[in-house]
């Protein structure tokens, strides 16, 4: 099954340029293009892809809220935020939004197919000169719940990049089991993806940031 992709810029010719390259790939399928964060919100409902590539500043309705909106309304469909701006404030806010992954746009052809397929397997993956400004810009969340010995364990995995399936064969529990502790890790901390929680676990000193998504790389 290849993974299905919804590209999201204001911009024709990047749209353009980001199709030409993944339709290169032969584990991903552009399934459409949309050029505003309304107009991928429309069509991340209907197609239900596994990733939305989602520019952040756009008229119209900006890839912040389309995050927001992609993540309340459809859940299963991950978001992957590409930005040039790395010094811009909606960049953090994009993650708290619910993006798994944020790359610059100078991020090559490789490591972006590479980035959706690591998201559409539920990985974080950030780029590593970002995740160091993520980490002063998104506050810890306020008041957590203390997590038991083996969430703390998933977490770890988590921010490292390991999908539930090997996090399962990692600490050899099944792979419904990983998911109830992701589900109860996320309600504890009080954030919204694994992303959030991954730089959660940079703050409390269970990984460095250099090691943020580094098994999905």
């Amino acid at each position: 099954m290849k993974i299905r992709t919804l590209i999201t810029d204001d911009h024709k010719v990047v749209r353009q340029g980001l199709r030409g390259f993944l339709e290169l790939d032969p584990t991903l399928e552009v399934v459409g293009e949309a050029s505003n964060g309304e107009e991928a919100v429309k069509m991340a409902k209907v197609l239900r892809p596994d990733v939305v590539l989602m520019d952040l500043l756009m008229p119209v309705m900006d890839g912040i809220e389309a995050t927001r909106e992609i993540r309340r309304e459809v859940p299963e469909v991950e978001v992957v935020a590409l930005t040039s701006v790395l010094e811009d404030a909606s960049v953090t806010a994009a993650i708290r939004a619910g993006a798994i992954g944020y790359l610059l746009k100078t991020t090559d052809a490789d490591e972006l197919c590479d980035a959706i397929r690591s998201a559409a397997s539920g990985q974080v993956r950030l780029a590593p000169e970002a995740a160091a400004r993520l980490m002063r810009e998104v506050r810890a969340p306020e008041n957590p719940e203390a997590l038991t010995e083996r969430e703390t364990e998933v977490l770890r995995l988590i921010a490292r990049g390991l999908a539930n399936r090997e996090i399962a064969g990692e600490l050899s529990i099944d792979e419904a089991t990983v998911k109830s502790h992701v589900h109860h890790i996320l309600s504890k901390l009080n954030v919204r993806s694994r992303t959030q929680a991954a730089l959660y676990a940079v703050r409390v000193g269970l990984l460095t940031t250099e090691e943020i998504g580094e098994e999905s790389r």
